[in-house]
């Protein structure tokens, strides 16, 4: 049992012994003492000042008396106001240390054939251009809330949805059509992704020139746009692509191919994947039918044009267009028909949909109405919304060419990480086929600390050089704590040093502070899975390891001459380092046994 709830426990004895009241469970939740107080749990007892009639000093010191009478975990007690201050007996650290050394995976839950079953779409790309910056948060945000829901208890399924049809995909057709002359992936010597891409950015050249000469000749920029050859062309081949023509639909085949043998490259490098990946070109006429469904049943209306409307006023919203006068679908539209497949798929408790928050009004949306459709998860469904990411130069164009690719950034990263190693001498000694390994790690793990440790709900610019530093809240400085504990251990394994006989050790004060920040460690896991949030995962390892440091500065490990200690020591150690690596690992970051 951890040392918050023997607590939590002993605070509920005590108050339905001096005041016959009941603690509701899990009302009283210990907290760590703030720093300019003496102690190491504070607990508030305002929740039972009405029931002993006694001020919050009184209640206080009445219930931290009972704590120090009848609680053996419990030493001594100062009361601030309200705030019971509770000092742990030093000695009864060195049970919670054995308490967490004793679990296998210390920190995560197992879960079970009963737990509930939570979907995460993440990642959503095109298949008209490359992997971007702004697809890295986000994919990363998915994947590292896949763990940490993982590491609550639940089952998780990680789904992908492709938008692999519409206009956009056709101006990358229609462009290799006329200005391909026939190149692959294999002919370009390029990934598919980025070639593809290049013909998107080609298009829309070509577009806007034409739209500048027929500007010229004296029509609106609205006009031209829709008077160009070029995008009259990409329409033309949109409908043929919807009537199923053969040639179109083999073009668009191969193309999107190459697309995915590229997408699969920058995934496998991310370290990341899919239980389950869906297609737009397979769910959008499904949606239709399901929308057509709730027409039937009066839970939509038809316009006279034959459009098909939502009507969410009720809800203090407007009207939804599900369905355009032609027949064709809109995007709501294609989620629905997405959800339809998923849930025939899957028994789904609840759904997560991390899509950046520009998306906020279509969420809110789409829960009304797949719950209107009858859909139990659709109310409750989670639109994880997170904030842009940008350069220091600003914000990026696809259309433009001026995006930052996914796999020119972690190619720099990797590069930069080996370049920094080398010039601080962390790669001395190391093998070519190490230093290759060393600097993949650092950079990766740079890379997604980075774009992870900031709460996901705001807006924020990476700095790669920034990113790369062995110093600060970074990847690379929690990476380097965890080779220097790892080294250690190799060094009291060669030894033959003890790690077992320290019960009764009373630790010291930098001891005692590191135990209570491991002790921390579940608690963070579920508060991370509760608020979908991996930055307090990523800054509870990074204050981990400071503590760690300070320890490791102030507390000889190997050469304490005392055995228990230095057991102790060892003990603490190596948790320190299994708890780093559980917690990088929820963020999908390796961490290096030597550097």
């Amino acid at each position: 049992m951890s040392i918050d709830s023997i607590i939590a426990q002993a605070v509920a004895k005590a108050v339905k012994q001096l005041y016959g009241f009941d603690a509701a469970p899990g009302s009283i939740v210990p907290a760590p003492t703030r720093k300019e107080f003496e102690g190491n749990l504070t607990v508030m007892v305002f929740p039972f000042v009405k029931a002993a009639r006694k001020s919050p000093e009184q209640t206080g010191a009445e219930i931290g008396q009972w704590l120090v009478d009848n609680e053996p975990a419990v030493d001594r007690f100062n009361v601030i106001k309200g705030f019971l201050n509770i000092v742990i007996e030093p000695a009864f650290w060195s049970t919670v240390l054995e308490h967490i050394a004793s679990q296998p995976r210390y920190g995560i839950k197992e879960a079970t054939t009963d737990s509930p079953l939570v979907m995460v779409e993440y990642s959503s790309p095109n298949t008209n251009k490359p992997l971007h910056l702004g697809h890295l948060r986000n994919i990363l945000l998915g994947w590292s809330i896949s763990q940490i829901l993982a590491a609550c208890g639940n089952r998780v399924v990680k789904t992908n949805i492709v938008n692999d049809r519409g206009i956009h995909i056709c101006k990358s057709m229609l462009a290799w059509q006329k200005w391909g002359d026939g190149v692959t992936p294999e002919k370009a010597g390029k990934k598919g992704d980025h070639l593809i891409g290049d013909f998107y950015v080609l298009f829309d050249k070509h577009f806007k020139a034409e739209v500048a000469e027929l500007m010229e000749k004296g029509m609106t920029k609205e006009e031209a746009e829709a008077a160009s050859p070029l995008m009259q062309e990409a329409r033309a081949m949109l409908r043929r692509w919807e009537a199923k023509d053969p040639e179109v639909r083999g073009l668009w085949e191969m193309m999107n191919q190459w697309v995915y043998d590229g997408f699969d490259q920058t995934y496998d490098r991310m370290g990341v994947g899919f239980d389950k990946i869906y297609y737009e070109s397979q769910t959008y006429l499904e949606g239709k039918e399901k929308v057509l469904e709730g027409l039937a049943a009066g839970k939509m209306y038809r316009k006279e044009d034959g459009s098909v409307w939502a009507d969410l006023t009720d809800e203090g919203l407007d009207h939804k267009l599900l369905l355009r006068s032609d027949g064709t679908s809109v995007y709501m539209t294609q989620d629905i028909g997405t959800a339809k497949l998923r849930y025939q798929d899957y028994p789904i408790d609840r759904m997560i949909y991390v899509v950046g928050n520009e998306q906020n009004y279509h969420f809110q949306v789409l829960s009304l109405l797949l719950d209107r459709l009858g859909f139990k998860w659709g109310k409750d469904l989670v639109h994880f919304s997170y904030g842009m990411v940008e350069l220091p130069e600003g914000k990026m164009k696809s259309r433009e060419g001026t995006v930052v690719d996914a796999d020119d950034l972690m190619e720099e990263m990797v590069t930069t990480a080996r370049q920094v190693s080398a010039e601080l001498g962390k790669l001395d000694g190391c093998t070519p086929e190490e230093i290759d390994t060393i600097a993949e790690t650092v950079g990766m793990g740079a890379l997604k600390y980075f774009l992870l440790k900031v709460d996901p709900r705001k807006n924020m610019t990476f700095n790669p050089k920034e990113s790369i530093d062995f110093n600060g809240n970074t990847g690379p400085f929690i990476q380097y704590t965890y080779a220097r504990i790892r080294s250690v251990l190799r060094k009291a394994a060669e030894a033959g040093m003890a790690t077992e006989g320290y019960l009764g050790v009373k630790p010291g004060e930098r001891e005692i502070t590191l135990i209570q920040r491991l002790a921390d460690f579940p608690a963070t896991v579920e508060e991370a899975g509760r608020s979908y949030s991996p930055a307090i995962i990523a800054n509870y390892a990074y204050d981990l390891v400071k503590e760690y440091n300070q320890f490791y500065h102030d507390c000889s490990i190997l050469k304490e001459e005392d055995q228990a200690v230095r057991a102790m020591r060892l003990t603490l150690s190596r948790m320190t380092a299994d708890t780093v690596s559980t917690a990088m690992g929820l963020l999908g970051i390796r961490v290096p046994e030597r550097m």
